[in-house]
């Protein structure tokens, strides 16, 4: 069943982020990037998914190949942590045109991995690798968000720069942004595998809100 609230919030979620202050006039903070990559995958994305799995406008509806989700997240993997790496990172900041790659990119892989593990239809190998994806993508933001908490040296410039009107100095920006990946990124996708888990732990027959096919 197509959810409208849900794809309008996904909507509402990523004009805020895109049109706002956070990649325009704080482009150059890490903070502000990470709020808007963590806006993109963990909140607008799984609310666009939950409003169109299952639906005609899944471009997964009624695949049948299991291992999607886990593909899928280690295809999220190589764009996350490709686009943090200095050299790309230093790109998006200073380009138009790789900022608006770098979060459509941000958006397809994180879109795909959530429909891939919401657009179940009972089986339950598909849901099994559903809490695997997410649980891997779990990890491996885990592990990128206390690489740039706790590196020593800032990895992307050492000049002060301005979040949402508070000026930070280079460490503290990027401790601030793998600090914000940790509490929220890791944290949601985390949820959503023990969410799946325990919907495949009941069994189909017992899930109250069984996606429909629209």
């Amino acid at each position: 069943m197509f959810r409208p609230l849900a794809v309008l919030s996904a909507v509402a979620v990523l004009a805020a982020l895109w049109l706002g202050p956070l990649l325009t006039t704080d482009a150059d903070s890490f903070t502000a990037h990470m709020i808007a990559h963590m806006g993109v995958v963990a909140i607008a994305a799984p609310l666009l998914a939950a409003g169109i799995a299952g639906t005609r406008f899944d471009p997964l509806n009624g695949h049948r190949f299991a291992p999607l989700a886990i593909i899928a997240s280690l295809a999220e993997l190589v764009v996350v942590w490709a686009w943090h790496a200095p050299a790309l990172r230093a790109l998006a900041r200073s380009s138009t045109l790789a900022t608006a790659i770098e979060q459509a990119s941000f958006l397809v892989v994180g879109l795909i991995l959530w429909l891939s593990c919401l657009g179940h239809d009972g089986q339950d190998r598909r849901n099994a690798a559903g809490v695997l994806g997410l649980l891997m993508t779990s990890i491996h933001m885990t592990l990128l968000g206390v690489l740039l908490a706790l590196t020593p040296r800032p990895l992307y410039g050492t000049a002060p720069v301005t979040c949402l009107g508070y000026t930070l100095s280079a460490g503290t920006d990027q401790q601030l942004g793998g600090i914000l990946m940790l509490l929220i990124g890791a944290a949601v996708y985390l949820a959503g595998g023990l969410v799946l888990a325990a919907r495949l732990l009941r069994g189909p027959d017992s899930a109250p809100h069984r996606l429909q096919r629209g």
